[in-house]
């Protein structure tokens, strides 16, 4: 039977208690949602799953969990009915990336197949229906809502109704223009960095070492050295463009690339397999490495830019745009924007102060709104090493939420809470037209939704 709870598609994953645990199972129906099971097994395995990460139920777990797996099932079932379909590029692209990290947490492909006692095809293909069936429910609930537009006046309204100690608490925020400089790499660093990687390449093409073992001893990769390399399926667009422009054009697995710089340093390339307009490949990468000498020739330069801009000599803004190395700021005048897909400030300028790079944190916390920083080191996103300064441009400290300074944020309270009453209101009326049956001893619960039992 498939299983359609959202949170269960993590509840196997390198947790041994869970397997044991539902082995000793006797399995029975104890729902039945239409023409569909909820069996014991399904409540049991989510259960243990909860337990063994420490989570609690607000309520009794054998009235919750069967409740929202007959939620989800009647979203299944409309979305059947009203052929509602999920992009299957997705899917791929999110079962290849969900495979790829428990490859890495298990440590290889090997140790999952065991742990899972089934080849990785038949862990791929069962995890992408559970992802299907969380998107084409994400879809079904997007149906059902539409577009949900408000006025002024409702957000207005909200406010004017709610307890101020209801209101949600806005954590502070901060807006930080960068400068970097990226130390020089000498030469010596670079040509000993390619004769190391032209020597893997010939090891491998003599058949002294496969790819896949000189990845695991040497490659700087932190997301795919465990894995020998492996990066998974990969459209062309996910990958760096000169990354890409080689990897695609290999032919022969058994074969290496030339060298490849990136930046995030040098790589040799070696492929797996094409399918379709996506490919999965090896790769081994080398960062050359930045000796103190040269980081304290780029802090001298930096300091001396630091002088020339609290001097007046020339703007922070000018400094940014024309000197940085930073290439994601220095076209909007080192503004840093928030690229954490998590955050409620993600695509904004806004950062909460453990959203920033760590030392740019820890610099900025004791600032003033203006104040340009002293250069200090700070490792990029791209885990190099470079030397910055930044200005705070703005702060805004944790308050509750108010209309004056919080509209956008208070907007979204409101949508989510209507999207909320219209899926209520959906599953409440969707009850009664669905049949349903719940086995004695499963029924004396105070349910979220009273219309189960009839």
């Amino acid at each position: 039977m498939k299983r359609c709870l959202m949170l269960l598609l993590t509840m196997t994953v390198l947790n041994p208690g869970i397997v044991s645990g539902q082995d000793s199972v006797i399995d029975e129906i104890v729902w039945i949602v239409g023409d569909e099971a909820i069996l014991r097994s399904d409540v049991e395995a989510y259960r243990l799953f909860m337990q063994n990460e420490g989570m609690r139920f607000d309520s009794d777990p054998y009235c919750f969990i069967p409740e929202q797996i007959a939620i989800e099932k009647l979203y299944l079932n409309q979305a059947k009915i009203d052929s509602i379909t999920v992009d299957e590029s997705q899917v791929i692209r999110m079962t290849d990336q969900w495979t790829n990290a428990r490859i890495t947490q298990a440590g290889s492909r090997e140790k999952l197949e065991e742990y899972f006692n089934k080849k990785l095809s038949q862990i791929k293909e069962e995890r992408k229906t559970i992802v299907r069936e969380q998107q084409t429910v994400e879809r079904m609930k997007q149906h059902i809502v539409g577009d949900v537009k408000l006025t002024p006046s409702e957000v207005r309204s909200y406010f004017r109704n709610i307890p101020q100690d209801s209101l949600p608490m806005i954590p502070t925020t901060v807006e930080v223009q960068l400068i970097t400089f990226e130390p020089r790499i000498p030469f010596e660093e670079i040509d000993a960095i390619k004769a190391r990687l032209r020597e893997y390449t010939e090891q491998v093409h003599s058949g002294q070492f496969e790819f896949s073992t000189l990845a695991r001893m040497y490659s700087e990769d932190p997301g795919s050295a465990s894995r020998g390399g492996d990066m998974g399926l990969q459209s062309k667009g996910s990958l760096l463009p000169e990354f890409a422009n080689v990897a695609f054009n290999l032919s022969d697995p058994k074969r290496v690339s030339n060298i490849v710089e990136t930046e995030y340093g040098f790589h040799i390339i070696q492929l797996i397999e094409k399918r379709g307009d996506r490919i999965n490949c090896r790769h081994i990468l080398l960062r050359p490495r930045v000796s103190e000498k040269e980081l304290n020739e780029a802090s001298a330069r930096m300091d001396s830019l630091y002088t020339d801009i609290v001097g007046d000599k020339l703007t922070f803004d000018e400094a940014a745009t024309y000197l940085s190395y930073d290439k994601d700021t220095r076209n909007n005048k080192g503004l840093m924007v928030n690229q954490d897909y998590e955050s409620q400030n993600y695509g904004t300028p806004k950062f909460e102060m453990e959203e920033l790079p760590q030392e740019a944190g820890i610099v900025v916390d004791k600032m003033q709104v203006g104040e340009i920083s002293k250069p200090f080191r700070m490792l990029t996103n791209k885990q190099k090493e470079v030397i910055a300064i930044v200005k705070l441009k703005a702060r805004t400290v944790s308050h509750r939420a108010n209309l004056a300074d919080d509209y956008q944020a208070l907007k979204a309270v409101v949508e989510n809470r209507k999207r909320d009453d219209l899926l209520k209101d959906w599953v409440a009326k969707k009850q009664k037209t669905t049949y349903v049956r719940i086995s004695e001893g499963w029924r004396t619960c105070d349910f979220q939704y009273p219309g189960w039992v009839r």
